[in-house]
């Protein structure tokens, strides 16, 4: 992994290059600045091997919610996610269509429950399905509104069983204080779906207040009540 910021090989990393790579961590710039300074002990803006090590382990820490401190290294944490697909750390060169998929074997059978329990037709379950679902989670609108955008994968406006799984995955992985992507990472992406898909237009799921969609539609006690995962 240090090869890949360490342009010149000479053992270091640039604050200019280590930047560019580590805001793929998808953290703010403020927990990045913070990580820097901490692993930067002698303030030159340069990185050593060890250095830069620290740095990434802070970022592992900041993204499974631990402090960023240096009283965090010692904690066991899994290693740090980088969302750009090209990156070794993520998959030490195997082609993105051979990534095991995120979704667990034991999740996804919880998901495929809900998703049968909603009446799919061919297969497929219709944005109003899903909208109860998704707002019975609580999470602020905008999320959910990115989670419909990242796992309605082919942009039909409907999501079907593989589709659904990753979207109740980014449902659980947010309420569990993980932040939810901007894009879907390589790992996520359903391999039945590994496939260039470009379909212009995602049609928009879910209302601008949440307030207008919580009055139109029942709650569905089906994401909190019926099926506790355990990430």
């Amino acid at each position: 992994s240090l090869h890949q910021v360490d342009s010149t090989n000479a053992g270091r990393v640039l604050a200019s290059d280590a930047a560019v790579f580590l805001k793929k961590s998808g953290l703010t710039d403020l927990v990045l600045g913070k990580i820097w300074d901490l692993a930067d002990t002698d303030g030159k803006g340069i990185l050593n091997k060890q250095e830069f090590f620290v740095a990434l382990r802070l970022v592992a820490c900041a993204q499974n919610g631990l402090d960023v401190s240096l009283s965090s290294l010692n904690l066991p944490v899994p290693p740090p996610r980088f969302t750009d697909t090209s990156s070794p750390l993520l998959l030490s060169g195997t082609a993105s269509s051979d990534l095991p998929w995120a979704v667990k074997l034991e999740d996804k059978v919880k998901y495929d429950a809900i998703f049968d329990s909603l009446n799919p037709v061919n297969g497929l379950l219709s944005g109003d399905k899903v909208k109860p679902v998704l707002l019975n989670s609580k999470l602020p609108v905008d999320i959910l509104g990115r989670v419909w955008e990242l796992s309605d994968i082919d942009r039909d406006g409907m999501l079907d069983r593989d589709e659904f799984a990753v979207a109740m995955f980014l449902v659980y992985c947010a309420l569990e204080k993980e932040p939810v992507p901007m894009s879907l990472p390589a790992a996520l992406v359903p391999p039945s779906k590994r496939k260039p898909v470009s379909v212009p237009g995602a049609m928009p799921l879910i209302p601008s207040s949440a307030k207008e969609a919580h009055q139109s539609l029942p709650p569905l006690g089906i994401l909190a009540a019926k099926t506790p995962l355990t990430q």
